[in-house]
This record gives C-alpha cells, structure tokens and sequence, in this order.
C-alpha cells in the first residue's frame, strides 16, 4: 500500500498505531556499552523512556528502546526505530526532520517517512506532540552526540 493512500484512511492508521503499540519493535535495552543511551521522561504524560543506539561508520546500526509509556509515545517510537535502523546518519537526518515537519503541520514528504505517517494529525492536539516526539528527539540528540564524538 502507498504511503498517499495511507494518509486518506484513519482507520488503517489508527490499526499501524495500535499494532505498534501492542507489538512495539526493538523494544527491549541491551547493556552492550557500546551502545549511546538516553532517558527522557515527560512531565505531561506518563512517558519515561530510555532509547539507545549503535551508530558505527557513519550507519544507524541499531536502535531500541524500553519504559513505561502512552500509546503514541510507544507507537511513534517503535516506527521510528524501523526506518531508522540500516539507514545512513545523514539519511537518518533527514527522516527525523520529515518527522517534526509533519509533527509542525509544515510542508513534508510522506513517502520518507513511511508508516510513521500515521502521526499526521498530532498537530491538533497540542498536549500529544511531546508524546510523538519523545523518542524521536532522544535519537535526535544521540546522533547530535555521535557527530560531536562526544
């Protein structure tokens, strides 16, 4: 199915939340320490997450994640450990500000974020953004960290 066809269909996005939701992807932690780690909690919500990532030569390795949080928080995050891992950073880059774009109610490519569409809407709640983006925003910053060699 493509990715326009998603956007006209609230029904299958609703189901590619919940499923990953249910059945969140790379949803455990490794204690592999050559892995970057981040924690990020929200104030708003009940999301307290810690994602990680292996980026060797300039490649998203791997990325996952575990905590207690909402379904938006879990779904958004499990999608995004799916286009990111395998990818290029600079690719990686790129997806994650398709992403907030979208989050913006900006101009965005659909077709490079994929399933991740499925948060096209979360503009119109204010109080969700913080959500969407919590995991998005830890990988952010890891590849931020990763750049600087820090």
């Amino acid at each position: 199915m493509s990715t326009s066809s998603l956007l006209n269909d609230p029904m299958i996005l609703r189901e590619l939340i919940m499923d990953h939701y249910q059945y969140p992807h790379n949803h455990e932690l490794t204690k592999d320490e050559s892995y970057r780690s981040v924690h990020m909690a929200s104030d708003s919500c009940i999301d307290d997450i810690t994602v990680q990532s292996k980026i060797v030569d300039g490649k998203v390795a791997d990325v996952r994640f575990d905590g207690v949080a909402c379904t938006i928080s879990t779904a958004s995050t499990s999608m995004m450990t799916d286009l990111l891992v395998g990818k290029p950073v600079e690719a990686a880059k790129g997806i994650i500000e398709e992403y907030f774009k979208m989050i913006d109610a900006k101009e965005y490519d659909p077709d490079v974020l994929e399933e991740a569409v499925a948060f096209q809407n979360v503009h119109r709640q204010a109080n969700r953004i913080k959500c969407a983006t919590i995991g998005w925003k830890a990988m952010q910053q890891m590849i931020e960290e990763s750049e600087a060699g820090k």
